[in-house]
């Protein structure tokens, strides 16, 4: 149960980083022509999408405990690298 709790706080602490980061580039998209900010604007909204699925897939894994817990940290650690990766494209294409 230890290990779980410290998971979720982790996970939780990253998702609030993540957050930060991805209004700093919404704030970023003034500063940017109009058919980039656009394009641009479509991406943060794709990862807004990710990261409230992942916090919908914290919440359930807030609910699972023991088997079910750990199908569902898979597929929640899979979420978080894919979100990880839209982050860190989206931060590149900003630069």
């Amino acid at each position: 149960m230890e290990i779980q709790n410290a998971y979720k706080q982790k996970m939780a602490a990253q998702m609030k980083e993540w957050g930060a980061q991805i209004n700093l580039l919404e704030a970023k998209l003034d500063n940017v022509s109009a058919e980039m900010r656009v394009r641009r604007a479509e991406e943060l909204h794709e990862l807004r999408a990710k990261q409230h699925a992942a916090a919908e897939k914290m919440k359930e894994l807030g609910k699972s405990t023991g088997e079910a817990w750990e199908e569902v940290k898979v597929a929640a650690d899979k979420m978080w690298d894919d979100f990880k990766t839209g982050l860190t494209d989206a931060q590149s294409k900003f630069k």
